[in-house]
């Protein structure tokens, strides 16, 4: 299945790249993104991220072409300033995220990220990480996992979806967790979507703790930057939106005062807020259902 890279045009233009500048994509994946800078660029730099060793290999192979101007590390985005310290850069012209799970692990039934195929509850960004979908669902308490579908998928079922779950141990399978689920909904709910969909998300963002991981990288992210750099960020649900722009607004935009105040306290501002929650064309969203969740955020650093 053709990889699909979700706003391609708007955030590689988002990035107003430079052919001498150094990037960083922070989420790899199947680099598209990357391809699309190492196009631009004549003696500029790329450097990606991923945890996911099978996505690093055919990436690898993808951007041969283009030599020394791109490299990897295998690894999480929140080494962002690690690695730039390492390779002694203090600055650097871009940085973009595509978050959430890329297309590729969805579409490989081993990883089990997918409710659509019945394989082992894995869910795990990284494999050398211990903790994965089996632990969660078959060791964690009903109030811890309720809470987790609460906060992380937003479930209005959380509560019975919980206690289902419970019952039902050992689930050895994503099928398993299906069927857990389906027992908790009501029946007039399950012609609105699949009904596990916001459980198989809740428990994917405790697995890899997706939304702490996020904050901490973002900041980075807006640290390492140099005047006239950008952070991109494409976010795929309204958590991770949340976040982003809690943490763009920070430093994109004034702090509130007393309207009360006659005299307006004038504040200089390091960064601005370039693009505000921008969703996918129309075009695009007839091509790709992917595109319809699609939240794209742009952060300038002016001074």
């Amino acid at each position: 299945m053709k990889h699909y890279s979700v706003m391609l045009n708007e955030t590689i233009e988002s990035l107003n790249i430079k052919e001498d500048g150094v990037y960083i994509d922070a989420t790899l994946g199947a680099g598209g993104h990357t391809e699309q800078i190492l196009k631009r660029l004549t003696t500029g730099h790329v450097i990606g991220f991923d945890k996911d060793a099978d996505a690093l290999k055919r990436t690898h192979e993808r951007l041969k072409p283009y030599g020394n101007l791109f490299e990897s590390v295998r690894g999480s985005y929140t080494q962002i300033e690690e690695v730039l310290a390492e390779k002694k850069i203090s600055e650097v012209d871009g940085i973009i995220f595509d978050l959430g799970v890329s297309s590729p692990q969805f579409d490989d039934p081993s990883r089990g990220f997918s409710y659509r195929f019945d394989e082992r509850l894995d869910m795990r960004m990284d494999q050398r990480q211990k903790l994965s979908a089996y632990e969660v669902v078959n060791t964690y308490s009903e109030s811890d996992l309720e809470r987790i579908l609460k906060d992380y998928g937003e479930e209005r079922f959380a509560k019975g979806i919980a206690r289902q779950i419970c019952l039902a141990r050992p689930l050895e399978t994503t099928f398993d967790l299906v069927e857990a689920v389906k027992r908790a909904y009501p029946f007039k709910e399950m012609k609105k979507g699949h009904p596990a969909k916001q459980t198989f998300q809740a428990i994917r963002i405790e697995v890899n703790n997706e939304l702490g991981e996020v904050e901490d990288a973002i900041e980075q992210a807006i640290n390492s930057i140099k005047v006239g750099g950008r952070v991109v960020v494409l976010t795929f649900h309204s958590l991770e939106d949340r976040l982003v722009k809690k943490a763009f607004n920070k430093v994109g935009k004034p702090a509130k005062v007393n309207p009360r105040i006659p005299v307006a306290i004038e504040e200089e501002l390091n960064y601005k807020v370039i693009v505000k929650g921008k969703k996918a064309s129309k075009e695009e969203l007839k091509e790709n259902n992917r595109s319809h969740s699609a939240i794209l955020r742009v952060l300038e650093r002016v001074r």
